[in-house]
């Protein structure tokens, strides 16, 4: 049986090693088969220069919760309502005293086709399908399928001046590594959370995904890619005597038995370690082996929400069929934050779940009433148990959706929004931002990101920089990066 380990062709194994191999040939064969059963066809772990460092400051954050809505979530239907497509419902955009948003030259700039077709050749205006109130001390405009946030607004900093250049879905994977669908793909900014900074918790992740997704392409949101698999994202699961599917014992196995196996199997590991000095790939794998075993012992306890009260759970909404299972990700999500986990990437929506192309007013209010209780739990939560200064959250979508009426070849009824990059909204809360805060504006009818326009990398940028990051200095040899893939720091919303 041959393995996945491939070496240098300046090593040639002594005599000595090749009997060590042969001699060992059954726990070869049992480290062999561990290899091939996960995949490790995979980047080797980049070396890091020890004398470079790449924290900048002082870290305001020590953990984030990253909260993904999929599909595209409308901005004026939600944090970002225009009174000027009520005004003008049924118009055109050259029927208006406002200059066409599509003739501007900022349209093109920032359009990058996927599908091959001008996604914004409707114009006939669509007035907002619900009402909305401004909300908290700083009278920030809310829609009314989020009451809950509402309440909580005085929490937020909101940025209504968001942009992506991607017309379709790929935008999601932009959303998470920065990069074009059409270009080379970055690691996950996760991982450059992982990649950059050292683990508080050494029985559980820096790096953990909390959702379920049909399309296994939403694994590029948590991929390590060129950065190597020590840093993607583990997948955990809810059930406490089941988190992680891959690291399940064997039926029959006692906890007793898995333990000497993987004593013995570290005793060999080593003794290859030292004759194959340069498989980077097999010490990523070893250390994960092991940190699999550590989190049997670990991840139950941590996802065992019957542990929080009766309150707590009611807070997130867990005692409610609508928003139980998004509830109990983000009481997850602040459990791991708790004990050290750095990045949880928390999936709010089943894959695409906001792409209202159709029927926006009911999909848009069931999809509100599934996140809003449990996000504003999270933020009560955090608040009420002194988190704020230690967590940051983030809540994103991949874009907006259109101030027109879809109304194409796609779908006739003219009663959703298409897909909208040119300008839409995401809000953060907790640790090193702003509250109660709104940055940045789009036009008119909510079209184009016209103040402080920020790029998704910029979120990014934010991001790293509260846990005390340099975007510039977690460049790895040999691999290029746009000036734009580094993003900007939003300086405007930070304490």
């Amino acid at each position: 049986m041959s393995t996945a380990r491939t070496f240098s062709p300046a090593l040639r194994a002594p005599r000595r090693t090749f009997l060590a191999d042969v001699g060992l040939g059954c726990a070869g064969l049992a480290l062999g088969d561990l290899l091939a059963r996960d995949g490790v066809t995979r980047a080797a772990e980049p070396a890091i220069d020890s004398s470079a460092s790449v924290t900048q400051s002082t870290p305001k954050a020590k953990s984030v919760i990253w909260v993904f809505l999929s599909g595209g979530v409308s901005h004026l239907e939600t944090f970002d309502p225009k009174p000027a497509l009520n005004d003008h419902a049924g118009k055109t955009y050259d029927q208006t005293p406002f200059p066409n948003p599509q003739k501007l030259p900022i349209f093109l700039e920032r359009s990058r086709s996927v599908v091959g077709i001008d996604r914004e050749v409707v114009s006939t205006i669509m007035p907002l399908q619900v009402g909305y109130k401004k909300r908290g001390a700083a009278g920030i405009e809310v829609s009314d399928w989020l009451p809950h946030l509402g309440e909580v607004v005085d929490e937020l900093a909101i940025v209504r001046s968001m942009y992506t250049t991607d017309n379709d879905h790929g935008a999601e994977f932009q959303m998470h590594t920065g990069r074009h669908f059409l270009d080379e793909q970055l690691p996950s900014v996760g991982s450059w959370v992982s990649y950059g900074l050292g683990s508080l918790n050494d029985n559980l992740p820096q790096f953990v995904f909390l959702g379920q997704y049909k399309d296994t392409r939403v694994k590029k949101n948590f991929d390590a890619d060129y950065l190597g698999p020590a840093h993607a994202g583990i997948e955990l699961s809810l059930d406490p005597q089941n988190p992680l599917p891959f690291g399940t014992r064997a039926a029959g196995v006692s906890a007793r038995e898995q333990q000497n196996e993987l004593a013995f199997l570290r005793r060999l590991n080593g003794l290859s370690a030292v004759e194959y000095p340069e498989d980077d790939q097999l010490r990523a794998r070893i250390r994960a082996y092991e940190l699999a075993y550590r989190m049997q012992m670990s991840a139950p306890e941590v996802l065992n929400l019957a542990e929080e009260t009766a309150e707590t759970q009611q807070l997130y909404g867990i005692d409610q069929p609508a928003t139980e299972i998004y509830g109990r990700r983000l009481l997850a999500a602040r459990r791991l934050a708790e004990r050290g986990v750095r990045f949880s990437l928390v999936y709010l929506s089943d894959y695409g779940e906001w792409d209202s192309h159709n029927d926006l007013k009911n999909l848009h209010a069931r999809s509100c009433g599934r996140v809003d209780k449990p996000l504003a739990g999270l933020i009560r939560d955090l608040k009420r148990r002194g988190l704020m200064d230690d967590v940051l959250v983030v809540c994103t979508t991949e874009f907006g959706r259109t101030p027109a009426l879809e109304l194409t070849s796609f779908t006739k009824s003219g009663t959703g929004r298409d897909h909208h990059p040119h300008g839409f909204t995401i809000w953060m809360a907790g640790a090193g931002v702003k509250r109660g805060f709104v940055h940045g504006t789009t036009d008119e009818f909510g079209f184009h990101a016209v103040e402080h326009p920020h790029y998704v990398t910029d979120i990014h940028a934010t991001t790293l920089h509260l846990m005390g990051l340099d975007p510039r200095r977690l460049d790895i040899p040999g691999r290029k990066r746009l000036d734009v893939d580094y993003g900007k720091v939003m300086t405007e919303i930070l304490t």
